[in-house]
């Protein structure tokens, strides 16, 4: 069992940056491929990122690459998504999510879901 925890969302302008932090639970984290995905307002949850459990290999959306970075401590049992220069479609609520296979977009591959961040960014 593994429970995820976000934070780091909030309001920022345009062009701006943020990073969310999701902290997980159990000594099992380091075995888990973790992921980053997003809701925006109206439309379905997407793929955003994803690392493999210890870090050597990531893979991002097309809408995000070089702007929005997913890198992981499994010392501190905690995954990041790093976003630079944010756009106001990049408004969303944001989920980590914690699973058994790595390199997939598909959320439900993923076994543990957090509650999610909002982030929202004004123009």
């Amino acid at each position: 069992q593994v429970q995820l925890v976000e934070s780091g969302g909030g309001l920022v302008q345009a062009g701006g940056s943020l990073r969310l932090s999701c902290a997980a639970s159990g000594s099992t984290f380091s075995s888990y491929a973790m992921g980053w995905f997003r809701q925006p307002p109206g439309k379905e949850r997407e793929f955003v990122g994803a690392i493999s459990s210890r870090g050597a290999s990531t893979y991002h959306a097309d809408s995000v690459k070089g702007r929005l970075t997913i890198s992981r401590d499994n010392a501190k049992n905690t995954v990041y998504l790093q976003m630079n220069s944010l756009k106001p479609e990049d408004t969303a609520v944001y989920y980590c999510a914690a699973g058994r296979t790595f390199g997939t977009t598909r959320a439900a591959v993923y076994d543990y879901w957090g509650q999610g961040t909002q982030v929202t960014v004004s123009s």
